[in-house]
């Protein structure tokens, strides 16, 4: 066999480490939470989001998030639960704002990533397109109204689309709050943490924001959240 030059190894080194930290946690009796794997390939959402962006999003920030949950309910009565009754349980009660912190930002996340998808449709359809004609006038007044939601907030946190009452509605949350605290129900997300765009956009948020809606949002399973017909 010939020897590989070390160069080579080291390479080979750092790529195997890099898929190691960036595995999904497997579920134990001692640590029930699992973070799901992603719906694409790391760099299958270029250049709006590069595979650098998405390998620290998901394999650091997101991955420590399942860490914490999961070392933060074991031996408690929450590690029975489900992550959603975990966030609307521990979102009742300000001792458990820690807990809290950690399991919304688990479920925002696994829900980001399903929002999102290479070559996304341009354009909603169906039962969606009727509700956003309905509530916001248009898609593109739609489209406006949730980048402008999603550039207003103040440091780090989410803009939402939400159902609630049969109609939908955006929303902004802070840090780790979401619509699930709330009794809405989640249709689509940007995430506008700086985790989530920087080592892209830098301070251009609103470039990435405008990028995202144009290209990688799934409206197919956007329409799919919705419980009206």
């Amino acid at each position: 066999m010939i020897p590989l030059p070390r160069r080579n190894l080291i390479a080979m080194g750092t790529a195997a480490l890099a898929a190691v930290t960036a595995a999904p946690r497997l579920a134990t009796a001692a640590h029930p939470f699992t973070q799901p794997p992603l719906p694409f390939a790391e760099s299958a959402l270029a250049p709006v989001i590069s595979a650098q962006t998405v390998q620290f999003h998901y394999g650091k920030h997101h991955a420590a998030y399942y860490a914490n949950l999961n070392r933060m309910t074991e031996n408690t009565p929450y590690a029975a639960m489900s992550l959603e009754e975990i966030v609307v349980k521990s979102a009742a009660d300000p001792r458990d704002k820690g807990l809290f912190n950690q399991a919304g930002q688990c479920w925002n996340h696994d829900f980001y990533w399903k929002v999102l998808t290479p070559g996304g449709s341009r354009q909603p359809t169906g039962k969606l397109r009727t509700a956003i004609e309905r509530d916001f006038g248009g898609f593109d007044k739609f489209s406006q109204a949730f980048a402008a939601r999603a550039n207003a907030v103040f440091g780090s946190g989410w803009a939402w689309l939400v159902e609630d009452g049969g109609k939908l509605a955006l929303m902004e949350t802070s840090n780790a709050d979401t619509p699930l605290a709330h009794g809405k129900r989640p249709l689509a997300t940007i995430d506008v943490w700086e985790h989530a765009y920087y080592l892209d956009y830098q301070n251009r948020r609103a470039d990435h924001v405008d990028a995202l809606l144009k290209t990688l949002v799934n409206w197919d399973f956007v329409r799919d959240q919705m419980t009206t017909q």
